[in-house]
């Protein structure tokens, strides 16, 4: 262990906006039309077109002893073009880790199935890649019986690419092995966001009176 006190906070910056590393483009509420979902189905892979909105709410720092995160809170939500029942739902946290350069981005679904995945980027990256694995202890993937035994999990990728247009997309392939078809089938899911909503800063930013002292 490279911490000799894991016990000790370490100091961390109010200003989490200021601290986001390569993730700070995504700060902010997004919508996209864009998007194409291919999924499995009984006759075969099914492509439907999908609209979205992610909102990613900027949280205060946060401390494991030594360890300092800077982050978002996001929030995932999806529905098949002029529907209003969601067609997929998704909360979690991204989080950037200043000291190793590491980025970790949770995910749960009220599918009963949560997952953590992993990347490794530095501030300015117009390309982001987290993976997270299934049987690992620090970047797996958890799912319920039913779909561990139907719609087996054994990867998820996302791919965040950032635009000079101040747009963001996105390419996510999870891969799964399902009883009944020949190899392992690849789940993919792709949009093109564009920003609705600006950030709003983290509560310790507000409550130090920091804003007050930022320059006009």
């Amino acid at each position: 262990m490279r911490y000799s006190d894991i016990y000790t906070e370490a100091p961390a910056a109010a200003d989490t906006l200021a601290n986001l590393g390569p993730i700070a483009p995504l700060a902010g509420k997004w919508y996209g039309e864009d998007g194409v979902d291919t999924h499995p189905e009984a006759e075969g892979p099914v492509a439907e077109p999908y609209h979205e909105t992610w909102t990613f709410e900027v949280i205060d720092p946060q401390n494991n002893g030594p360890q300092v995160f800077y982050g978002l809170r996001y929030h995932v939500a999806i529905t098949n073009p002029g529907e209003l029942k969601a067609f997929h739902d998704q909360v979690g946290y991204i989080l950037w880790e200043p000291e190793t350069g590491k980025i970790y981005m949770t995910l749960a679904i009220p599918r009963a199935q949560i997952a953590m995945a992993e990347g490794t980027a530095k501030p300015g990256d117009k390309e982001i890649v987290l993976r997270a694995e299934a049987g690992s202890d620090v970047n797996g993937i958890c799912s319920n019986p039913f779909l561990n035994e139907a719609f087996n999990t054994k990867s998820w990728e996302i791919r965040f690419k950032f635009h000079e247009d101040g747009t963001f997309s996105y390419e996510q392939d999870t891969i799964l092995v399902i009883p009944g078809v020949k190899g392992e089938f690849h789940h993919t899911d792709t949009n093109h966001l564009h920003m609705i909503e600006a950030p709003r800063p983290n509560p310790a930013m507000i409550e130090e009176g920091l804003l007050n002292r930022m320059p006009k």
